[in-house]
């Protein structure tokens, strides 16, 4: 039987690990960031009340079959208006499941509607089912370095010029998506990175229902640490402080496998430092050459060669007695979540 993965995360990021998970599946589960406030995103969100669609349109971009039909969705899907009209900017599926959401009222049912257009085995999900703000506290925009700012919205924090030290989502504690939760806790692999660390990757482990699957799951679990610092939330960031970040917004939070461009880290002090960084998140490290070589960008075949080692390596010890997971009361055939 092929093997459940299921990817956390948003953006670019997320449709390099789900182009690297179908390789070996599939069954392709996609739990999706839903803060995004900037471009047609943000534009649909404050007009019509949505979750954001735009990383939820690359997510099923990047899980389209690939049938002629499905790659000629893929490609509508991802395909902008242009003009200096009111369409100008919005990409045709953005639009799509904007108009979904209001004739089916509930965006789950929005989403599978759309994967069976495209052909997907697997599934797309929001990691809420609402959209969500975020703020961060920012250092380095006051005189006084000791000083920060709160900034707001996703677009604000990537782009900032100060150094991010937190982040918390509006509201906070949100509830999670009933059928993310059942996916991770049904998963082989779960896959958490690369993308955005502080917009794209963290907020998954600050929904606590999504936290506490990820920690009581008896899938493997791995960690895609990003290429490159990002301009912005993430400049100057090495490997070891990516980890780091994400342990102080998440302790106690676990993982198998840490995976690492190989050439990211060379030296092997560097290399040894890393490992024992790893280790707050019990996790070992795996240098892995992931990258295409000359870009910043993940190489789908190589990535895909790296998760299924961490899948080969040994499935997770079994946890007893079993951590209880809350989630939301469903209430229809379609498993709809009963904040509709």
């Amino acid at each position: 039987m092929s093997p459940r993965i299921v990817a956390l995360g948003g953006g670019h990021g997320l449709y390099a690990t789900l182009s690297a998970a179908r390789r070996l599946t599939p069954h392709v589960t996609a739990i999706v960031t839903v803060a995004d406030d900037g471009g047609s995103s943000g534009r649909l969100r404050s007009e019509l009340d949505v979750v954001p669609p735009g990383d939820l349109r690359m997510a099923l971009a990047a899980l389209a079959s690939d049938t002629p039909h499905g790659r000629l969705w893929a490609t509508i899907l991802q395909h902008r208006f242009g003009g200096n009209g009111a369409l100008a900017g919005h990409p045709i599926g953005n639009l799509i499941l904007a108009g979904l959401n209001e004739v089916l009222a509930d965006p789950v049912a929005a989403l599978d509607e759309m994967g069976r257009v495209l052909g997907i085995h697997g599934r797309v999900l929001p990691m809420c089912p609402m959209g969500l703000g975020i703020e961060a506290d920012v250092a380095g925009l006051e005189s006084d370095p000791r000083m920060s700012r709160v900034i707001r919205g996703q677009v604000a924090i990537a782009t900032t010029v100060g150094k991010v030290r937190r982040v918390r989502l509006i509201p906070v504690d949100p509830p999670a998506t009933r059928q993310a939760v059942d996916a991770i806790m049904a998963a082989d692999l779960v896959v958490l990175g690369p993308g955005s660390w502080f917009t794209s990757v963290i907020p998954h482990v600050l929904v606590p229902q999504l936290a506490a699957a990820l920690q009581a799951t008896v899938a493997r679990r791995a960690l895609v640490v990003n290429l490159v610092a990002e301009p912005g939330e993430t400049a100057e960031f090495s490997a070891e402080r990516h980890i780091h970040v994400l342990s102080q917004h998440a302790p106690g939070f676990t993982v198998h496998e840490v995976i690492v461009d190989a050439s990211r880290v060379p030296s092997e002090r560097e290399r040894e430092q890393l490992r024992r960084t790893a280790k707050i998140l019990d996790a070992q490290v795996e240098f892995a050459d992931v990258s295409r070589p000359g870009t910043p960008l993940h190489d789908p075949a190589r990535l895909a060669a790296a998760l299924e080692g961490v899948r080969l390596r040994g499935a997770a010890p079994p946890v007893s007695p079993t951590p209880t997971v809350p989630t939301p009361t469903a209430n229809g055939p379609r498993g709809d979540d009963s904040w509709r």
